[in-house]
């Protein structure tokens, strides 16, 4: 079994894992209102997707 020679210490463990995180998402405007929005989905503001309305959305 493999068992490491030195211990590695806490700054070097670290340095490693720092590309270790959660990608920022990418945030587009959407066409109709303008809110931001995710690529791809449909607007949570609107209701619409590529022209179409295709939820109806209550307005509070």
């Amino acid at each position: 079994m493999a068992v490491p020679k030195k211990k590695i210490s806490k700054q070097r463990k670290r340095k490693r894992r720092t590309h270790h995180k959660a990608p920022v998402p990418t945030l587009g405007a959407c066409p109709n209102c303008g809110d931001p929005k995710l690529p791809h989905r449909v607007c949570p503001t609107c209701g619409m997707y590529k022209g179409e309305q295709v939820i109806e959305v209550e307005e509070l």
